[in-house]
């Protein structure tokens, strides 16, 4: 049975219980967060901060599976033999092949060939986990992009389904490695419950679940619950925070658009002029290149008015926004990547919109967009931050998954502080060492 879990505060743990979680999960740490170091030297730095694990990564100019030799392979298996920290997981790096579009090609890409070298570089990390004598290899299912509603005959999910089969055909019957897939948000794979859905449909002892705790925080209502559903499936966990921010759905406008500003608020994009409209309670603004007609006009203030918005709208010169290096250059890359269904030019085009809504304030004094931007379920920012420096619970959050049968490795993945990984493999341990 299933047991769910209320809030647990900090510094009020039972005994009893982190003992028992202590048993449960162990701390690692994942090389996406030092790719700034010789590969051999983040193995040492992982394990003279005393995690238990860590999740070697796959990066184009770190650990690169296309360039890895068998003399590199045993240069790696000599030097975890050396440390106490122990090799958790094998992640085949969804930023691996164009840095600036992570994800793609995906294993649910309409063309073929893009599937192909998605489905090649997960057998790639199985053939060094079988090497290494690592026992879980990690991915993810991919986004619906542009080319999937241009083809709409092409059903997303018996790609993926297949794409999974043809990953699993690299094992070999002595083979102790278990493939996991990862839900993210905005990927097709958003939610645990799509998560298992697919597991089920798969259908292999060999396919679980990678349970990121930043992104089921953003997309699951029912946080602990969920994680306690989930966590029979669970093999791996992800680790770091995450906070409240400004969910920001982005949408191409179309006849019957239904819009929901209790859930959040909404970018629109015109195809026609290639324009965009930020539905927001407070500030409706129109961005425009060409002063818009009456009759656009009309429109914008029929879909004010059909939310009950009833603020003035605002029209902004789209060629006077900064469209430079900006403070928030990684959270709104961080946004952008996550929003499905739109191209990537039309994504890029928002850009110096978000940074305007970053950066400019009202006549208050109150800036337009005061929170990180987020497009998730929930409202919570995927910007993977420092565990302690965001609002995540992580000792409910270990006992719901403890408590409900996973056992396994929590590997703290901060891939935004490369720049100050001492701070940040120092502060995680510190911080989630409390509970695990």
């Amino acid at each position: 049975m299933v047991k769910f879990y209320y809030r647990i505060i900090s510094g009020a743990i039972p005994d009893i219980f982190l003992q028992e979680v202590f048993k449960m999960i162990k701390l690692s740490y994942s090389t996406f967060g030092l790719t700034n170091l010789d590969f051999l030297t983040a193995i040492d730095v992982v394990d003279r901060a005393g995690y238990p694990g860590i999740e070697l990564s796959f990066h184009r100019d770190q650990f690169n599976p296309f360039n890895i030799s068998d003399d590199d392979l045993e240069a790696v298996r000599k030097k975890l033999a050396a440390v106490n920290t122990r090799a958790a997981c094998v992640s085949t790096a969804s930023h691996f092949f164009t840095p600036s579009r992570p994800h793609e090609p995906s294993l649910m890409s309409p063309d073929l060939a893009g599937r192909k070298r998605r489905i090649n570089l997960v057998h790639r990390g199985i053939d060094v986990a079988r090497k290494l004598g690592v026992p879980l290899v990690t991915f993810g299912s991919g986004f619906i992009r542009d080319e999937h509603v241009a083809n709409p005959s092409v059903n997303p999910r018996t790609l993926l389904v297949d794409s999974v089969h043809q990953c699993l055909s690299a094992l070999r019957n002595d083979d102790d490695i278990t493939l996991l897939i990862e839900p993210e948000p905005g990927m097709f794979i958003e939610t645990l419950e799509q998560g298992m859905s697919l597991v089920r449909e798969v259908d292999s002892p060999h396919f679980q679940l990678h349970l990121d705790l930043c992104h089921n925080y953003c997309s699951e209502q029912s946080y602990l619950e969920a994680l306690a559903m989930a966590a029979p499936y669970a093999k791996f966990l992800h680790v770091s925070d995450a906070r409240e921010g400004y969910n920001l759905k982005f949408v191409k406008m179309a006849d019957g658009l239904q819009l929901d500003l209790d859930f959040a608020n909404y970018l629109i994009y015109f195809p026609e002029t290639a324009e965009y409209f930020l539905v927001d309670r407070q500030h409706p603004i129109y961005f425009y290149e060409q002063k818009p007609a009456r009759e656009q006009v009309s429109r914008l203030e029929a879909i004010l008015e059909s939310v009950n918005i009833n603020q003035p709208l605002r029209f902004v010169d789209y060629n006077s926004l900064y469209t430079g290096v900006s403070p928030f250059d990684s959270e709104i890359f961080v946004y952008l990547i996550s929003v499905p269904g739109l191209s990537y030019d039309v994504l890029e085009r928002a850009r110096p919109i978000i940074i305007y809504l970053r950066s400019t304030k009202d006549a208050n004094g109150t800036l337009l967009m005061g929170k990180m931007v987020a497009n998730t379920l929930t409202g919570i920012v995927h910007f993977h931050e420092i565990p302690g420096e965001g609002t995540m619970d992580f000792a409910a959050s270990f006992k719901a998954l403890a408590d409900n049968g996973f056992s396994g490795y929590a590997s703290v993945e901060l891939y935004h502080h490369v720049a100050s990984w001492e701070k940040a493999l120092e502060d995680s341990y510190s911080h989630l060492s409390q509970f695990v």
